[in-house]
């Protein structure tokens, strides 16, 4: 290896290679295409990374935007994030600069990532087709390949969108490929990239026992869960697989209100959700993690000490994934699995595909066989309900029903902005302040008379034509926007007064003068509807005397609106 990076290994206290590492490196440093076969936590990650950092230092080129020089692809995020741990601080010893792209998360990030140029790219298949769909990034550079566990990668369908992005990648070029186990379609993709490979398969396809300590519990359905608490209740960290995403999070809260810390991780959390319940594992606020097979690839974490599996997996791969959590890197640890009556031949069946020989033992809660795996029983803690977020929108429609209605119905109460006072003791300085309607204030319209906004010349309207017609548009915008129709609280009949008509309306007009708005010096203090509209608009009103107020139009026409 380059000195640099064997130094960096060896702060790291890795001072010897595994097996997988010993059979493929000088075959991969020598730039041959590679098809390596390891179970999980055998080191395979730096199997492929130490190689693929090593070439591209030892031929340094400019970066150039959106054009990675080397591609490392992993199918799911948990197993992206892992690698990008192992690769980076080989690459920055080397100079080089890694970016890693999944879905799930905004892709702002990872395209300003590309664009200001990366040596090495970690990607899950998904979200990279998608940039490239988008020409976000370009893999006619790319010099070194990696799929990693592409057995997965056919588990998961994967297999059309890896082919469709490796044909977008140069001929001739490295390629590597690693995986626990090579079927499901694996062979073609070895036929179609890799050129004359050098085959390694250091470990079995079967369950390690010289590592792992295995268990199969047989209990009676009613107390399983008494035993799922007693096997969580140990002082070392331990994952805990179930077979559905509701039952990992009911479990885990259910765990935590026994006094056992759990966080749960699923595909039903958001990217920020996971990495924040996968550190609270990591760093040992939760003694407990509850998982789906999510967490069955990819999730590393030191000091694992039992893998339990509450639910069976359906078959002896996934048994070999999940149990993997635990004794890695050459250290030891438990396996349990827990089977109802009804399950036994099920797991008799999984067993046996996955090469493990032990007795199924038919306990209780508080057997011996099974306080020897749960070890030292750690304290309760007590729980603490998580705090609910605030809705910031729902506060804003919850004050602004408070202050008299939403004001975007038709009808509505129009002072429904936020930070608008409720009160209206003060009369608009221009008309300008009372053309909000379209922005959720204050709807009111202009106090003149309509016939003093439309029939008269422009000088008897206050010598302002262009503010008066603005004036008007305005006016009828608010009216459309649900704001006072009803003239700044006054019936058409009494927009009628003063309009020059014929002597016969002079009921109309006495009916309007009772109406007139407030001025700044009124005594509206408050809020409410009388005060709004005007004391004796409300009454008008009550009477079913007034022509267009509050709320939805009448059938028919009012009868100040009569045209003779």
């Amino acid at each position: 290896m380059p000195a640099r990076l064997a130094t960096i290994l060896s702060e790291q206290g890795i001072d010897s290679a595994f097996p997988i590492q010993e059979a493929t490196l000088p075959s991969t440093l020598a730039g041959k295409d590679v098809l390596g076969r390891g179970r999980t936590g055998s080191g395979k990650t730096l199997a492929f990374s130490l190689p693929l950092v090593a070439r591209l230092a030892a031929d340094p080129k400019p970066r150039k935007a959106r054009f990675p020089r080397a591609l490392i692809m992993a199918p799911t995020r948990e197993l992206a994030t892992q690698i990008s741990r192992v690769v980076i601080p080989l690459a920055e010893g080397a100079g080089l600069r890694t970016s890693v792209i999944f879905g799930g998360v905004s892709q702002v990030r990872q395209e300003k990532e590309l664009n200001s140029g990366v040596d090495i790219l970690i990607a899950c298949p998904g979200r990279l087709e998608d940039l490239l769909r988008q020409k976000v990034v370009d893999l006619s550079r790319v010099e070194v390949s990696v799929l990693d566990e592409a057995d997965h990668m056919a588990d998961l369908g994967f297999l059309p969108v890896v082919k469709r992005i490796l044909d977008q990648t140069p001929r001739g070029i490295q390629h590597m490929l690693f995986s626990a186990t090579l079927d499901n379609g694996v062979d073609k993709l070895v036929q179609r990239y890799l050129d004359q490979p050098v085959i390694h398969s250091v470990d079995s396809s079967q369950a390690a026992v010289d590592t792992m300590e295995h268990h199969v519990f047989v209990v009676d359905a009613d107390s399983k869960k008494e035993l799922i608490l007693e096997l969580a209740s140990g002082t070392g960290r331990r994952i805990m697989f179930m077979r559905t995403k509701h039952h990992a999070k009911k479990m885990a809260v259910w765990l935590s209100k026994a006094g056992v810390p759990a966080v749960d991780l699923h595909g039903n959390l958001s990217q920020n959700a996971r990495d924040r319940n996968l550190a609270a594992f990591s760093g040992g606020d939760a003694r407990v993690l509850v998982a789906t097979d999510v967490a069955a690839r990819g999730v590393h974490v030191d000091g694992v000490e039992l893998v339990v599996h509450v639910d069976p997996p359906a078959e002896h791969k996934a048994y070999l994934h999940r149990s993997g959590r635990t004794a890695r890197a050459g250290s030891a640890g438990m396996v349990a699995t827990i089977a109802t009556p009804d399950q036994q031949g099920d797991v008799k069946s999984l067993m046996r595909a996955a090469g493990i020989k032990v007795p199924f033992e038919k306990v209780g809660p508080q057997s011996a066989a099974v306080v020897a795996v749960r070890g030292d029983k750690a304290e309760s803690v007590t729980y603490v309900a998580p705090r609910p977020q605030s809705n910031p929108r729902a506060k804003t429609l919850a004050d602004s029903d408070a202050a008299g209605g939403r004001g975007r119905r038709r009808g509505g109460r129009g002072n429904s902005r936020p930070g608008r006072p409720a009160g209206r003791g003060e009369a608009p300085a221009s008309g300008a302040e009372n053309r909000g309607g379209r922005d959720g204030g204050e709807r009111s319209r202009d106090d003149r008379p309509r016939s003093d906004r439309g029939g008269r010349p422009a000088a008897e309207r206050g010598g302002r034509p262009a503010a008066a017609r603005n004036e008007r548009t305005g006016e009828r915008a608010g009216g459309r926007n649900g704001g006072q129709r009803s003239g700044g609280g006054r019936s058409r009949s009494s927009q009628r007064q003063g309009s020059g008509r014929p002597e016969g309306r002079e009921a109309n007009a006495g009916r309007a003068s009772s109406s007139s708005r407030p001025t700044a010096s009124g005594s509206r203090q408050s809020n409410t509807i009388g005060e709004a509209i005007g004391q004796k608009t409300q009454e008008a009103l009550a009477a079913g005397r007034s022509g267009r107020g509050r709320g939805s139009r009448r059938a028919g026409a009012p009868q100040s609106n009569y045209k003779g």
